[in-house]
């Protein structure tokens, strides 16, 4: 690492973000498996893209397809994908781009090292609160149901744990709102951040 030196690029990214005329930060989605976090974070990107602004959606399964397709889901291995996905996230905040990124996340941990990388203030947390007996109803995966009889090892939920966000910027009861009223919360609190500091 000693002899890693950073170079210094001519364009900033003060200069991305004006280019594209919006701020650029990371919306993480935390919650179980089932929780409604995929569908509510597509549609998020959908309602912002329909607005002219410059998205990426990281999802977990898509990348445990991909860059981190070597890792198990053991913790080890959940926080280092944690970690690659804070990285990758951390480069497009830098292109200028709003990152929608949802994954399960479980560990209070490795979110607070999602903030550190990223910045605090680009990071808005959103907590998708929906009950492990819900998620279950739901078993859109199936998992919860190989979980039980035992199929799955470290599900969270099941047979690991997860660690609700103690302060998320947005929380989400799915069970008592629809997705239109979950996405319109997301869109009012991150409306005003969108705008650049000059405007």
């Amino acid at each position: 690492m000693d002899n890693i030196i950073p170079h210094n690029y001519q364009i900033s990214i003060e200069d991305r973000r004006k280019m594209n005329q919006h701020n650029s930060f990371v919306i993480w989605l935390t919650g179980l498996s089932g929780s409604g976090k995929s569908t509510i974070a597509n549609r998020v990107e959908v309602e912002l893209h329909a607005l002219g602004v410059k998205t990426y959606l990281l999802d977990g399964d898509n990348i445990r397809r991909g860059i981190n397709k070597d890792l198990e889901f053991d913790p080890k291995c959940r926080a280092e994908n944690i970690r690659r996905v804070a990285e990758v996230a951390n480069l497009f905040i830098d292109a200028g781009v709003v990152v929608v990124a949802s994954f399960i996340s479980p560990y209070r941990v490795n979110r607070k090292k999602v903030e550190d990388v990223v910045n605090s203030s680009n990071f808005v947390e959103v907590f998708i609160n929906t009950s492990l007996s819900e998620c279950e109803r739901r078993d859109v995966k199936g998992l919860y149901k190989k979980a039980r009889a035992g199929e799955i090892k470290n599900m969270t939920g099941i047979s690991a744990p997860y660690e609700a966000p103690k302060n998320p910027a947005i929380e989400i009861k799915t069970e008592e709102k629809t997705i239109e009223e979950s996405v319109k919360k997301i869109l009012d609190y991150i409306t005003p951040k969108l705008k650049l500091n000059h405007e």
